[in-house]
């Protein structure tokens, strides 16, 4: 038998950044570390499908791939709160290096992963009707996923003032921490408020003119 490993099994975000050729990387909560490759064509694209597979079975990560004309979204999902794994930097680097060499452009800008936050007085559990209404799986004590994570991942919490038969769900949007300023002015411009300002850099409640709730959230990109 072996002897156990030193190495560490995970990273937080910020080291996952730091890592040499993860510059075109970012971190975006439930969506973990994900890059985005710009492409002129589906058959452009899916060429970056194969380098991406054969460094997933190097470096024994799961990732998931979304192939469009316009692109590659490449992204190392937490299936279930794990962390990052430690292997991924070596992962995307060489994502990365594949990609450039097959002309594709990382574009960290459009980078994002989008959840629905749902609030509920504590005495109640919305999760199993959400569960039901939408097909999705529990995840943790709180969330809910999609199986096949296309759509937003949900997380079940009490709301703020615990008022009884009073649901309210606002949408998180996870962007990267160089982009969540622009996220913001450009909603604000766009006739939402500042709901809550008290909790940036870490994230942003808006509010739009009907006041419908989105908090723009980078923090997990630079989590350490």
């Amino acid at each position: 038998m072996g002897e156990p490993s030193d190495e560490p099994q995970t990273v937080s975000a910020a080291e996952f950044r730091r890592s040499p050729g993860a510059e075109h990387w970012r971190v975006t909560g439930s969506g973990g570390p994900q890059a985005v490759f710009t492409a002129s064509s589906l058959a452009e694209a899916v060429r970056l499908v194969e380098p991406v597979v054969a460094a997933a079975e190097r470096h024994g990560i799961q990732p998931d791939i979304d192939v469009r004309p316009e692109g590659v979204v490449v992204s190392i999902p937490d299936r279930d709160f794990a962390g990052i794994p430690a292997s991924a930097a070596s992962f995307a680097a060489e994502v990365s290096r594949a990609a450039a060499e097959l002309g594709l452009t990382a574009d960290p800008s459009l980078v994002q992963s989008v959840g629905i936050y749902v609030a509920q007085h504590s005495e109640a559990d919305a999760r199993p009707f959400f569960l039901a209404a939408l097909g999705y799986e529990p995840l943790g004590d709180t969330d809910a996923v999609d199986p096949l994570r296309r759509g937003p991942q949900l997380a079940f919490n009490p709301i703020t003032g615990d008022a009884a038969s009073r649901g309210r769900t606002h949408f998180d949007v996870y962007v990267p921490g160089d982009q969540a300023q622009a996220r913001v002015d450009a909603a604000l411009a766009a006739g939402g408020r500042l709901a809550d300002g008290s909790n940036p850099p870490f994230w942003w409640s808006l509010a739009s003119p009907d006041n419908h709730g989105v908090d723009i959230a980078p923090w997990a990109d630079a989590t350490d």
